[in-house]
């Protein structure tokens, strides 16, 4: 059976593409925070201790960082959202091929029309991507089906849509890979923030109850170590919703896209061999 850039056919680093990229990613949100947000220029006199500079990147990078050590793990989910949106959207963008769809759809069923099976697997070769991967599996099987004897017309269109389903089965996995790591961060980032909120108002409240007068510097730093891991979790969280939705809907244009495909072949076939 010939299929074209299955699954199978990937590099290893494509298949543990996640198992690779998160530790690296944890671990550079943990360096970021300390030698990037932490660097003594950020603060007066040079101190993380102190209170950030006054006014420039510093000024915000020194506020960030004092948002504590949920900070570090919030700046990872944020490169996980960065890193794995750039992987799909490039996964993806080579999954639709070169060219409109639709339009190599009614090309490929044009050929047919016109008995001209190999011009349809040129039409494939130039398309490229996994609607072209499909129909070529599903192309292939027609050509045979056409010189096969011994089967009624029924068995032959079986035999159609069966490599049709086993090529959408090996192109739909890589096009979903990794998805639920998006998804997580959409959660998970908005959890962590709030354990930072949580924790930064338990210092704000901490710094009420001194017993005498409130500790003015402990309530500001509590209070600001609370809004600090809000703003990042949230903004986090929105992208990586924004994100799985655009890369769900490019994914079920595809299968639409293929199912279109393989409906219109097996329609052909029927329609010419009676």
């Amino acid at each position: 059976m010939n299929k074209v850039a299955t699954p199978h056919q990937e590099s290893a680093l494509k298949k543990n593409f996640a198992a690779f990229a998160i530790p690296i990613l944890v671990l550079t949100g943990i360096l970021i925070y300390i030698f990037v947000l932490g660097n003594s220029s950020n603060f007066q006199g040079g101190d993380p201790k102190n209170h950030p500079v006054e006014e420039g990147v510093g000024h915000v990078l020194g506020l960030v960082y004092k948002g504590g050590f949920i900070v570090p793990i919030l700046l990872s989910l944020v490169l996980m959202s960065i890193t794995f949106s750039v992987e799909r959207f490039l996964t993806i963008a080579k999954a639709q091929g070169k060219g409109d769809g639709e339009k190599f759809v009614r090309g490929v069923i044009n050929h047919l029309n016109n008995n001209s099976v190999d011009a349809a697997l040129a039409e494939c070769d130039k398309q490229q991507g996994s609607v072209a991967n499909v129909v070529r599996a599903a192309l292939i099987k027609y050509k045979a089906m056409e010189t096969t004897e011994g089967l009624d017309k029924d068995q032959k269109v079986l035999a159609i849509q069966k490599e049709l389903e086993e090529a959408t089965t090996l192109e739909l996995p890589m096009l979903e890979k990794n998805l639920v790591v998006i998804a997580t961060m959409a959660s998970v980032s908005t959890l962590i923030a709030l354990l930072g909120t949580v924790l930064g108002m338990i210092k704000a409240f901490s710094a009420l109850g001194t017993g005498g007068a409130p500790d003015s510097v402990g309530l500001a730093n509590g209070i600001s170590e609370a809004l600090i891991n809000t703003a990042l979790g949230i903004a986090n969280s929105a992208v990586a919703i924004i994100m799985y939705n655009v890369f769900t809907t490019k994914i079920d244009k595809i299968t639409f896209t293929i199912d279109e495909a393989g409906y219109s072949i097996i329609q052909n076939f029927a329609a010419k061999h009676k």
